[in-house]
């Protein structure tokens, strides 16, 4: 992927507001079938443009009116909000309390600066390919329990552009869930606690639930490469001792002292292994069982920011946003393929709109010129570039939400139906 160049950006951006942006789609989405008139028009959009100037509670007629604001503003990010009691344009006329939060998506973000403490290729912003698996398990994790534990359908996840990933659950109920309800599920997902001054993060009770089960068997298929090999979570003595620190008093000692006697990561997990095994088969000690579980948690189980997801007023990055330091857009993944997902492939604005100058031929300037339909144009300006593939994962997730409201509208006439 090319190089990018920031200073670039607001040139790149009006190309990509003009001609890139798949905005049908985007309306589509948001207006979800259109079946309650104002929930488009009551929808906070918040844009930070050059010079990091903010501007929260913006709100629009309809698509038309996105599009011009966009193309004019030429946002270095958008963020998408909650769908108000009234239009967040006019939140200032509105009496004091009046103006309320009333639905949004259930979402989550993950960033990897979370798991600064358990990764040792990067920490902060960066990213690379032996740490991105963290994200990897991620998905595969929450992403199983939103569909097999509390049968939500429709989830959008979405690379941030940069470091993390998020998702968006757009299933009719749960736009409508409390705030309450919404801290309950992000709760349940949630297994590592504790602020950095905590070194044990995870505790398992005796009974392990079947969401812990079934997370480390997700775990259990990335753990070897990603945590022994790549991350070589034992490779050195500060490694060691991270563990060290996270395993019963009882045994600390002897498992310092035979880590000394094997010489790679693989070898002391191996050996780690054999001593809770030991222990659990021991009378003495009950806690073997769960030792080799919790350590692999903490070092891999998601890290999810609660308040973003318990706030129904939340702002999140919306999908297709243009992140201002990579340059990348913040691309749907698909769930058919995550682990073939690689954000170093993503496109970026520049490689996009360069893209797009080269396939430009005369009758395309030409159509341009015309007064033909603005957004048939564009389709086919972003079919023409790498950005069509992920376009195509975001039209899939809007006709399984179309397919599925179709569903509900005939099954509630069949209701209404006197035999």
């Amino acid at each position: 992927m090319e190089a990018f160049d920031p200073a670039e950006l607001p040139e790149l951006l009006k190309i990509y507001y003009r001609r890139l942006f798949p905005y049908s789609h985007y309306y589509r989405w948001l207006n979800y079938g259109g079946v309650i008139k104002n929930y488009f028009q009551h929808r906070e959009f918040s844009f930070t443009l050059k010079d990091d100037i903010y501007i929260r509670y913006q709100s629009f007629n309809n698509q038309s009116d996105l599009e011009k604001e966009m193309q004019k503003m030429n946002p270095y990010k958008i963020d998408i909000g909650a769908v108000y009691s009234h239009r967040p344009n006019q939140h200032n006329t509105v009496k004091l309390g009046a103006f309320q939060a009333q639905e949004k998506e259930l979402v989550f973000d993950i960033d990897m600066t979370d798991y600064d403490d358990v990764r040792r290729c990067c920490s902060s912003a960066d990213i690379c390919s032996k740490c991105w698996t963290l994200m990897t398990m991620a998905i595969r994790i929450i992403d199983r329990a939103l569909k097999e534990d509390f049968g939500f359908k429709h989830r959008l996840w979405v690379y941030s552009g940069r470091r993390g990933v998020h998702c968006w659950v757009c299933d009719e109920s749960v736009r409508k869930l409390s705030s309450a309800v919404r801290s309950g599920i992000v709760e349940y997902l949630s297994l590592v606690k504790g602020g950095q001054d905590i070194k044990k993060k995870v505790h398992l009770s005796e009974k392990i639930h079947p969401f812990v089960r079934k997370s480390i068997n997700i775990i259990n298929k990335y753990f070897e490469e990603y945590a022994l090999v790549d991350q070589d979570i034992l490779g050195n003595k500060e490694s060691c001792d991270k563990i060290l620190a996270l395993v019963p008093e009882t045994i600390r000692d002897d498992l310092q002292q035979s880590f000394q006697k094997h010489h790679s990561s693989l070898q002391r997990w191996e050996h780690l292994k054999k001593i809770a095994k030991y222990l659990n088969d021991s009378k003495n000690d009950k806690c073997g069982s769960r030792l080799e579980w919790e350590i692999m948690l903490q070092y891999c189980f998601p890290r999810l920011d609660i308040n973003v997801s318990k706030g129904i007023n939340h702002l999140l990055k919306s999908p297709f946003s243009v992140h201002p330091k990579t340059g990348r857009i913040s691309v749907p993944i698909d769930l058919q393929k995550v682990d073939q997902f690689d954000p170093f492939t993503v496109p970026t604005i520049s490689s996009i709109c360069h893209e797009l100058d080269a396939i430009s031929t005369n009758e395309e300037e030409k159509e341009e010129n015309k007064a033909e339909s603005d957004i048939k144009h564009r389709t086919r300006d972003y079919k023409k570039t790498s950005l069509g593939p992920y376009v195509k994962v975001f039209e899939q997730f809007l006709e399984n939400l179309d397919k599925s409201r179709k569903g509900e509208l005939l099954k509630k006439s069949d209701l209404q139906k006197d035999f």
